[in-house]
């Protein structure tokens, strides 16, 4: 364990070091076997809980930049291009990392099927992210080393139907194997392994079905998976983080340690907690000095209402040794809530799992009482609407509530397939000067856009790719969706 612990404060340590995609002077050539799947682990949390958690919680609108502070104002203002390196460190941290560990683990003599049963699930987490945030990445041609120091792009659909095949020949070769690795993510159970592949299908599923890929084949396949049931038990979380040098949530690290605070509130999320008298709001955020009440910043408008300052807004809670979450169980309730609303048209077990993914959340940030929200006068109960539009809806907006302060990598992406919250028809300047126009918890394009009236539907490929491989395709316009989104 002490090696462990070891490693992990050095892969913490490096994630903020500009990796090669090749190779690292300063991370060890030659890991033990034992810990290959746990140094891997730790470059993905560094990496969703992180990198991506900090521009994804921006798109989510989660967060804004501080008025008082600048250090993501390209990000908050959709105003940055490849020359800014945005998921230049998250790439090199997945791909010079994770998948490089997970690599060594799949070709190891030591490793056991269990093992490498493992790693293909992570490999497949890590190519999702990937996909999601860039539609094409090197996959088919990737990780061969000097062999292929330029692999191929290959297209994002294509990705998502490899990992899912890997995934299933992986599950075939298992058997009754054991992990020998050493596991921090799930403590060497295969069976939640299990259910965390299961989770990642239903995901990827949804997305093959809402961009009209096979409609009936994959609807087909999620159904045989949600009949059978065989899904993880509580969160798919890294919870290794203490408040020391080195051990502490990459995310705390970065914006509470290294840069002190450049985050106040989000106008939508929080005027939706508001209007809802949901007391997460006190998990995620802090009253506003000035105010004493709950107040969060439009977005991209720190430039333009330069009278503002920090404590007209709610500050942001930080905790020290607050997990990364892979997979939360109040998403993968509110899939299945989906999924039988969708394609089984059954609003009852809807309905019940609609409240176990509210229920789940509420667990996760250790609140009692979750029943609020839902039971009679709730709220947001079940019973408050009656057409299937408005039930969807009202799973959508409670996932993204649910995803604040968790997944903001998975929030943003599910924005992006779901269309909800939806975009208000009111510029950020018509609501501040009459917010009583503005329907609580819609989206708002940033006050001051260097998209005009677009929105962020990609990111740009790493320029740090394109330095290192002439392969990497031309540059797309971050306003272009990737191939699930086609709504």
């Amino acid at each position: 364990m002490k090696k462990i612990l070891l490693l992990t404060s050095i892969v913490l340590g490096l994630t903020s070091c500009n990796l090669d995609v090749n190779t690292d002077p300063n991370y060890p050539s030659e890991v033990s076997p034992s810990l290959l799947l746990p140094s891997a682990q730790n470059f993905i949390a560094a990496t969703v809980g992180d990198g991506m958690y900090n521009y994804a919680g921006f798109f989510s609108q989660y967060f804004d930049q501080m008025p008082e502070a600048n250090q993501y104002n390209q990000i908050a203002e959709y105003d940055f291009t490849e020359s800014d390196q945005i998921i230049d460190r998250s790439y090199r941290n997945l791909y010079a990392g994770a998948l490089m560990d997970l690599n060594k683990v799949l070709q190891h003599e030591e490793s056991t099927s269990g093992d490498k049963y493992a790693a293909t699930i992570l490999r497949a987490f890590c190519f999702q992210l990937l996909v999601d945030n860039m539609d094409k990445t090197p996959y088919s041609e990737s990780l061969l080393g000097s062999s292929n120091s330029m692999p191929v792009w290959d297209n994002g659909k294509d990705v998502y139907t490899g990992i899912l095949q890997e995934m299933d020949a992986a599950e075939e070769a298992l058997g009754s194997s054991t992990m020998s690795s050493n596991d921090l993510l799930l403590g060497k159970n295969l069976k939640q392994w299990k259910g965390f592949a299961n989770a990642l299908r239903l995901r990827m599923y949804l997305r093959f079905i809402d961009a009209n890929e096979d409609v009936a084949g994959y609807t087909a396949k999620l159904k045989t998976l949600v009949d059978a049931g065989e899904f993880f038990t509580g969160d798919i979380k890294y919870d290794v983080f203490t408040d020391e040098t080195n051990k502490r949530n990459p995310w705390y690290a970065t914006n509470k340690v290294e840069l002190a605070n450049n985050h106040v509130a989000g106008y939508a999320i929080t005027t939706y907690l508001t209007s809802t008298s949901d007391p997460r709001i006190s998990y995620n955020f802090v009253k506003a000095a000035n105010s004493g009440s709950y107040a969060g910043e439009l977005p991209g408008s720190k430039q333009v209402l330069a009278s503002k300052k920090n404590a007209d807004y709610s500050a942001l809670n930080y905790y020290a040794t607050k997990p990364v979450y892979f997979f939360t169980q109040s998403e993968l309730q509110f899939l299945l809530a989906e999924s039988y609303l969708r394609f089984y048209n059954d609003a009852t077990r809807a309905k019940t799992a609609y409240e176990a993914g509210i229920d789940a959340d509420f667990a996760a940030r250790n609140l009692s009482n979750a029943s609020q929200m839902y039971g009679t006068g709730g709220t947001v109960a079940w019973s408050s609407v009656t057409t299937q539009a408005a039930q969807l809806e009202l799973i959508y907006m409670q996932k993204w509530v649910a995803l604040c302060y968790m997944d903001h990598m998975e929030a943003w992406s599910e924005i992006r397939r779901t269309d909800c919250p939806k975009w208000s028809a009111k510029t950020a300047s018509e609501i501040n000067a009459d917010p009583t126009i503005y329907t609580a918890g819609d989206l708002i394009k940033p006050m001051r856009n260097g998209l005009g009236t677009g929105v962020v539907k990609r990111m740009f490929f790493p320029l740090s790719a394109r330095q290192l491989n002439k392969n990497t395709p031309a540059a797309v316009e971050i306003t272009t969706p990737v191939w699930w989104d086609v709504k």
